[in-house]
């Protein structure tokens, strides 16, 4: 019985284990991308159609990251972001989440 209760726990753990650890500080070169249009307050964006852009710092971190990797799978279609969501990997969406995840 105690075999499979270890078993059963480091099954459920193992999906948490593939999670990237966020680093604030890492995702510093990486923030170019987002700050041209999240950068600037009222902003407004004209493809493919003209809408507000929000702003992405002081937004909680896990909101960042389930937004970019809904981006990264086209469970969100926003194609700008798609683009830039694709080409990020697990590592960068962490760091960039922790990043504006603090600001």
């Amino acid at each position: 019985m105690v075999k499979k209760l270890v078993l059963v726990a480091l099954v459920a753990a193992a999906p948490l284990a593939a999670w990237a650890q966020g680093n604030a500080d890492g995702a510093k070169q990486k923030t170019s991308m987002c700050i041209g249009c999240h950068g600037i307050p009222e902003y407004k964006a004209s493809f493919p159609s003209v809408y507000r852009v929000p702003k992405i710092a002081g937004q909680s971190a896990k909101y960042i990251e389930n937004a970019l990797n809904a981006y990264k799978k086209g469970e969100r279609s926003h194609p700008t972001m798609r683009g830039i969501a694709g080409s990020l990997t697990d590592q960068d969406i962490a760091d960039l989440a922790a990043y504006y995840g603090t600001k």
